[in-house]
């Protein structure tokens, strides 16, 4: 007995059964082996080199762009022009709001018809007016202290005043310096 014992003892030790995971039923939540997708040379023909500079090509190039839709704070501008005098001045910046809020003067409430009425340009002195929607599509003249300047009124000026778009000074072109300009140039020969 102490044979059989000793030779027991001496014995590998069995390793453990490994339990092997269950195929998942055919029909439900069975992975599907993904598709391989061929190679860019055998799509396209020719090196491998050449197929992707062509799809980098193709993917460059630039597509016809849907024009976007002009929304103001979310509203479109059929919304805006629906939109009683009210709940328009609601969505207007701060100093624009509270100009309407005050009330308009004689002077740009004869503006405001003029324009309303008008089929052609209108000329005012009136640059602090904020423009409004129903304002859209039309053209102002706005005087800019020499002259008056040609205005279009487009729905992206809407809260703004219409002498932001006349501008009162011109940008200056500085030219090389002069004789007399600073103190070395005094003793520059003429030539």
């Amino acid at each position: 007995m102490a044979e059989t014992t000793k030779a027991d003892s001496t014995a590998a030790p069995v390793p453990a059964p490994v339990a092997t995971p269950k195929p998942a039923a055919a029909g439900a939540g069975a992975a599907a082996k993904p598709i391989k997708k061929p190679k860019p040379s055998a799509r396209h023909g020719g090196s491998a080199k050449a197929a992707r500079r062509r799809t980098r090509k193709k993917k460059s190039q630039i597509q016809a762009r849907r024009k976007k839709e002009f929304t103001y704070r979310g509203h479109t501008m059929e919304e805006l022009l629906k939109m009683p005098l009210a709940d328009i001045i609601e969505l207007l910046p701060a100093r624009a709001r509270r100009s309407f809020i005050r009330g308009l003067n004689s002077e740009q409430e004869s503006f405001v018809n003029r324009l309303k009425s008008s089929e052609g340009p209108v000329r005012t002195h009136r640059r602090e007016i904020f423009i409004l929607p129903s304002f859209v599509g039309k053209t102002v003249s706005v005087y800019n202290g020499k002259e008056f300047q040609s205005v279009e009124i487009k729905p992206e000026m809407i809260g703004h005043s219409l002498g932001e778009f006349a501008l009162t000074r011109k940008a200056v072109n500085h030219s090389g310096l002069g004789v007399g300009a600073t103190r070395s140039s005094k003793f520059m020969p003429l030539k």
